[in-house]
């Protein structure tokens, strides 16, 4: 009785501890969950996770259209056939004050910027605070004060609302809740799965950045005749429905629900050293005292190869949310093929951006793990990056068949590094040889390096906001030297890899070719 009753107790304890909707999976079941089973539910839990936190940050970039229809660039109305004030009134609509004034552009800049500066100093801190919590509690609370905070600025339509800084500290509240959901998101899945092909894994699985702006304009643009209010509180409760989802669903690690671990997909350490295949990250039951310690800020930054690819992402981040802030509402302002398309058309053009950025992540990761090279898959798409904006910019207008294949070429290559650093650089340097095993290195390093990049993403919408009152020929010569930039900041780390290369192969079938982390230290 006694053996039965200590039996018995654990498993009702692990039972306890799972989500509740796992405990209905497994009623349903009459059986515990397979490891397999487990992975797939955390793939699709995160995916859709995250995909909704874009889908929430994008729908501003759709309402900008008609928060402030009346600035002009300089492919404005004075190149369309079309040059009556009443007839680009009539496809725009009158605005919203206090946005559709002459600072109206440069008012929704400095909300971009007050969001993206929040949402960048939080991500500082939310890997730290993630991982001295539940994750699903975190990224429940997250979702759920993201979908509030959304639905708060929408409610501005209905309110009648014209205070310029009720929409200001609205987005601001809304980007620290956002922080919370990169770096849990990547420890959760890296809790699940090991290192094998890490950059093709990861690049599928990131295109849920793509998915939910993908959705985030089509739903917000199917909604705006009905009022732009709706653009915003739709998309807010579409985020905080999937929060719950999250709290229902989520497990955490495998060891918060007792989970059979399969060394097929999370490595043993009596694996040979070539063929360790290392979790992400460990549960904290499974490391000691000194792994269980939180690395701290100036240590990650310490990291080799962390700084260069955090700077380099901070270039990155500039040009691909420029595009995501600014797209949609530099095509209702740009005559294509001598015709201006309506606020709701424009943002379901843009979103072939993020269809080409999907095809960008998925082929600079499995490029990235055939050549075993980071840095010099990163470092090539960010220069291949500066013609394609080139093309875009001066044959876009010619024609939309035009503009749809420029804007696909354009989002491969400026969201390929993109999605390559945010995920398998920065699995690769979160377990980094020099952290000797530190088990939660990796919400922190993730966190630097996205946060790192959220800097270069404020910035550049700020400075669109008011430079595109200019010409719009000065924002994309901005944007091809952030790239340039960007490309520029990996030479040291270009250079490590091809070193090693050369001398792998004069060494002709010696010892395999050194991995990224090793050119790292080089």
């Amino acid at each position: 009785m006694g053996t039965m009753s200590e039996d018995s107790e654990p498993a009702r304890h692990r039972n306890y501890s799972k989500p509740l909707g796992i405990q209905f999976l497994e009623h349903i079941n009459k059986s515990t969950l397979s490891f397999k089973t487990y992975q797939a539910i955390v793939l699709i839990v995160t995916f859709l996770a995250y995909a909704s936190y874009h889908a929430a940050r994008k729908t501003t970039s759709i309402v900008k259209s008609a928060l402030d229809p009346n600035e002009s660039s300089d492919l404005g109305l004075k190149f369309s056939p079309f040059q009556t004030s009443y007839l680009h009134s009539w496809i725009l609509g009158s605005g919203w004050a206090p946005f559709n004034g002459t600072d109206g552009t440069a008012l929704l800049g400095d909300i971009d910027v007050a969001f993206l500066s929040v949402y960048a100093m939080g991500m500082y801190f939310s890997g730290h605070i993630g991982d001295r919590m539940n994750l699903r509690y975190f990224l429940t609370v997250g979702m759920v004060g993201t979908g509030l905070f959304t639905s708060l600025f929408g409610v501005g339509y209905w309110g009648n609302i014209h205070v310029f800084y009720y929409y200001l500290i609205v987005q601001m509240v809304a980007g620290l809740f956002q922080s919370t959901g990169w770096p849990s998101v990547v420890a959760v899945v890296g809790n699940w799965f090991g290192k094998r092909k890490r950059g093709l894994i990861m690049g599928i699985w990131n295109a849920h950045t793509s998915v939910g702006n993908i959705t985030g304009s089509l739903v917000a643009s199917a909604l705006l005749k009905y009022g732009w209010g709706w653009s915003m509180v739709v998309p807010g409760l579409m985020i905080a429905f999937v929060g719950m989802v999250v709290f229902l669903f989520l497990p955490v690690s495998p060891d918060s629900v007792g989970a059979d671990v399969d060394e097929d997909d999370v490595s043993s350490p009596k694996k040979s050293r070539e063929e360790v295949s290392e979790p992400l990250l460990r549960s904290r039951s499974e490391t000691g005292n000194n792994e269980d310690k939180a690395v701290g800020f100036i240590e990650a930054w310490k990291i080799p190869g962390v700084a260069p690819f955090a700077l380099c992402l901070c270039f990155a981040k500039l040009v691909a949310y420029t595009f995501l802030y600014w797209l949609p509402f530099y095509i209702t302002h740009t005559a294509i093929d001598g015709k201006y398309l309506s606020s709701g058309a424009a943002g379901n053009l843009s979103t072939l951006f993020d269809v080409g950025g999907v095809v960008g992540g998925i082929l600079a990761g499995y490029i990235s793990d055939h050549l075993d090279a980071r840095a010099i898959t990163a470092a090539s798409f960010m220069y291949c990056t500066i013609p394609a904006l080139f093309l875009y910019r001066i044959y876009g207008s010619i024609s939309l068949t035009v503009n749809i294949c420029l804007l696909l070429v354009a989002g491969m290559f400026v969201n390929g590094p993109y999605a390559l650093i945010t995920t398998a650089v920065s699995a690769d340097l979160g377990t980094h040889s020099s952290l000797k095993g530190n088990s939660r290195a990796l919400a922190t390093v993730t966190a630097i390096i996205d946060g790192t990049g959220s800097i270069g993403a404020a910035i550049g919408p700020l400075l669109t906001g008011y430079i595109s009152e200019t010409s719009w020929n000065s924002v994309f010569i901005m944007l091809m030297a952030s790239a340039l930039v960007a490309g520029l900041l990996l030479t040291r780390l270009v250079v490590a890899e091809v070193a090693a290369k050369i001398n792998h192969s004069r060494s002709q079938g010696g010892a395999a070719p050194p991995s990224p982390s090793a050119a790292l230290e080089a």
